[in-house]
């Protein structure tokens, strides 16, 4: 064997295990953990319709048998830090606590003090799907914002408050005065309208949906189509917002104002 050979098989041995660890590191994909209200809450179809690949979504859930009530998200609270370190162990680059309702219902400095605290507990970022709807906003320079909901009175009170802390206008709120969702008791035909009155006669720059219960992703289009101003709604953009926050490419065409810009 020459010289020239055995340095070459001697190069070669060096970079291979390089090159394994280099392979191993491009196949990691940033993976988002979710956890939801619900206790066993299936990954939204909306996670594979908007990001069907870079970026894998786990998840996990708190339970809410008190439903939507200031009394159901309390009881539920202390049970999201246990479940961010196990989503923190299972792989998780980034934490967010799901469900709007239950990270806006305190206001804005309670959402900023859990986030913390999952970031303490877990060492990871960390963001919640308040935020998401938060950063749609923002996204499209909105200020005044019109609201619909799918909650009582009492919990569409706090998503306003919540929203005028954050800096913008609320001039027009309806909810549909659920503390649970009724099967069929949501379907588009419904949040449709529901949008649409929410908006009628507010001259918002933008309508918030807020629920992550609901399903919204093809409502975007067809209601900025009727009211002419971006849609902001809690679990496409809650999602666009942790790939946003995993430093990803996070523009989707067919989804709406806010994903499009």
């Amino acid at each position: 064997m020459t010289m020239q050979r055995r340095r070459f098989l001697e190069l070669l041995g060096m970079a291979a295990p390089a090159a394994i660890s280099s392979g191993a590191l491009a196949q990691h994909v940033p993976t988002a953990g979710l956890i939801f209200p619900p206790l066993d809450y299936p990954i939204p179809p909306d996670a594979k319709e908007l990001f069907p690949n870079g970026i894998r979504f786990i998840s996990n859930g708190v339970g809410l048998p008190g439903g939507m009530t200031i009394e159901g998200y309390e009881e539920a609270i202390p049970r999201v830090l246990p479940r961010a370190a196990d989503l923190a162990a299972e792989g998780a680059d980034l934490i967010s606590v799901f469900g709007s309702s239950i990270t806006f219902f305190r206001g804005a400095d309670f959402n900023k003090r859990l986030t913390d605290q999952v970031t303490a507990t877990t060492g990871l970022p960390s963001t919640t799907q308040s935020n998401g709807l938060i950063d749609g906003l923002k996204h499209v320079n909105a200020k005044r914002v019109a609201v619909a909901a799918a909650y009582t009175d009492t919990v569409t009170q706090r998503l306003k408050i919540f929203l005028e802390e954050h800096g913008f206008s609320v001039v027009s709120a309806k909810g549909l005065g659920y503390t649970k969702i009724p099967e069929g008791a949501a379907t588009h035909e419904i949040l449709h309208s529901l949008g649409t009155a929410a908006y009628s006669g507010s001259n918002a720059d933008a309508l918030v949906m807020s629920c992550g219960a609901l399903r919204t992703l093809d409502l975007i289009v067809p209601l900025e189509a009727s009211i002419g101003v971006p849609v902001v709604t809690s679990t496409p953009h809650g999602l666009w917002h942790c790939a946003r926050m995993l430093g990803l490419e996070a523009r989707v065409r067919g989804f709406g104002m806010v994903m499009e810009s």
